[in-house]
């Protein structure tokens, strides 16, 4: 793919996200062939919104190769943020363990060990992905396409952080999603990634070579411990990780 294709490509997926509205399919002779090329066109579209506050990363399966996307600082939020209404279609919530940097890993001559990345991790946190998509296809579309969308990422929420719990057993943690006060899903070790600390060291060193090294300050947050659920607008949303914390946040009601 051609800098002409991506930057076509990246233009259709920020005009989507200025206008509310969903892409049909992205234009045409701009479809990315692998990641790679994804990752090319995700990077035109994350230079356009600014400062990388974070990133997502995640993966289907224990030993999976993980897929990633930048999170935009303006797309980053403390716990109680009241999101606007989301009009292009129905919200995804995600209820997910996330972490925040304590130390940059720069470029260098050889790959970081886990336990290096582990070092570098400040807290680990209680959060909210809200999945918009760009693509009104997403669910009938390639994984490698969805990345040229960042997965769909629209906001991060996150709690208060637990520096005592930096390795923390994913699969051993229960997670809790109420909606206007009422259980929706309820689950242990949920992230089908199964140790998710292995995502951020697998990020550190992709980052190293794609956009200079997670930073501290930043926050990576590692998948869904209760799957995806869709709302309309107008709830309450709070998650809870026993032991870890909580997070709130609400979405503006439709107009």
């Amino acid at each position: 793919m051609d800098k002409q294709a991506i930057q076509q490509a990246a233009q259709a997926l920020l005009d989507a996200r200025a206008r509310g509205v969903m892409l049909q399919q992205l234009p045409r002779g701009c479809e990315p062939a692998d990641f790679a090329e994804a990752y090319e066109i995700q990077d035109a579209v994350s230079e356009a919104l600014g400062a990388v506050g974070g990133w997502k990363v995640g993966a289907k399966e224990p030993g999976a190769e993980p897929t990633c996307a930048p999170i935009p600082t303006s797309a980053i939020h403390e716990s109680g943020f009241k999101m606007p209404a989301y009009t292009a279609g129905q919200c995804g919530i995600e209820c997910e363990i996330a972490v925040r940097m304590k130390h940059d890993l720069p470029p260098r001559g050889r790959p970081y060990e886990h336990d290096e990345v582990m070092a570098a991790i400040e807290s680990v946190h209680p959060a909210f992905e809200i999945v918009t998509y760009r693509i009104a296809a997403h669910a009938h579309v390639s994984r490698v396409t969805l990345a040229t969308d960042a997965f769909g990422n629209g906001a991060f929420v996150y709690g208060d952080g637990r520096p005592d719990l930096v390795g923390m057993d994913q699969t051993t943690q229960q997670a809790m999603l109420d909606v206007d006060g009422e259980r929706w899903v309820e689950k242990t070790g949920g992230n089908p990634a199964g140790d998710v600390f292995r995502l951020v060291t697998w990020l550190a060193n992709h980052v190293v070579v794609r956009a200079g090294g997670l930073k501290a300050g930043q926050f990576v947050t590692t998948g869904s411990c209760t799957g995806m659920l869709f709302v309309d607008g107008g709830e309450e949303l709070r998650a809870d990780f026993p032991g870890l914390g909580v997070v709130e946040m609400s979405i503006g009601l439709k107009s």
